[in-house]
């Protein structure tokens, strides 16, 4: 082998290694880079856990709720028709300005193992009208107002129940906080 195989050889190796060091398991999620946990996804299943929540958002003044968040039986809050089951938020608005900046932070947690993932996103585009409610979906479609989800994530993976807590910040106001749950199964089950 002569020396420029042997150096290109060494530095496959090397980054081989310092990329497998990132894939190991240790209950800790390692965290992304900025542009992977921030919703920027370059396709379904790209979105990955970030290892803690990055939302810093001091306000106390009171106007952004999450007025429903449903991960099963869910609901298309237009037609009143069932869709199939995915992270869907409605966000409401008690103030009399648009809220602007919506950013969600949730952490899904399994109720038997106690594996938790959290996931991050900048909901670019949203805002939540004036004494209005706006809707978001986590599920990899295109459409408005829905997100990439992780399609590997413990909601759509484990067995058990699932918890999710979510926390909704938009400027001006204070962080809004909401729950909901997937029961034990894995799959879309009939309504």
């Amino acid at each position: 082998m002569n020396r420029k195989s042997f150096t290109l050889t060494a530095a496959a190796l090397a980054l081989l290694v310092g990329t497998l060091a990132g894939c190991v398991a240790t209950g800790t999620p390692t965290p992304p880079p900025p542009s992977s946990s921030s919703g920027s996804a370059t396709g379904p299943g790209a979105v990955l856990p970030v290892a803690a929540d990055p939302i810093v958002n001091p306000s106390t003044t009171a106007g952004l709720s999450i007025a429903a968040a449903a991960v099963e039986d869910n609901v298309d809050p237009a037609t009143k028709k069932a869709i199939s089951d995915r992270l869907q938020v409605t966000l409401a608005n008690s103030t009399s300005a648009p809220l602007t900046n919506v950013e969600i932070y949730y952490e899904m947690t399994d109720v038997t193992t106690k594996q938790s993932e959290g996931y991050y996103m900048a909901l670019d585009g949203v805002t939540v009208p004036a004494h209005g409610e706006t809707t978001v979906y986590f599920d990899n479609e295109s459409a408005a107002g829905h997100f990439p989800e992780n399609k590997f994530s413990l909601y759509r993976s484990s067995v058990n129940e699932v918890d999710f807590t979510i926390e909704a910040s938009a400027d001006g106001v204070a962080i809004a906080t909401g729950t909901a749950t997937k029961g034990a199964g894995t799959g879309e089950q009939a309504d």
